[in-house]
């Protein structure tokens, strides 16, 4: 979901991956592009940003968890 007219943006997983690092918590302020959490798939690294500037107001990974295509990672307002 893109944000527009006050929106959150939901940011989702675009494929099954292992949460290598989580790199920002609730609360912190990021910019477009920023990134907020490192996937790995089949031996790559794969960043997860953000294209719209705000507050992380949800992280709903850890480190270590496994998630699905489609699966909420971050919301940011």
């Amino acid at each position: 979901m893109s944000r527009r007219g006050g929106v959150a943006e939901e940011i989702r997983a675009e494929m099954v991956a292992n949460v290598m690092s989580v790199v920002v918590a609730p609360g912190a302020r990021v910019t477009d592009g920023d990134t907020l959490v490192i996937l790995e798939s089949m031996k790559m690294e794969i960043p997860v940003i953000t294209e719209v500037p705000g507050t992380v107001t949800k992280i709903e990974v850890s480190e270590g968890d496994v998630v699905q295509s489609g699966d909420l990672i971050a919301v940011v307002d």
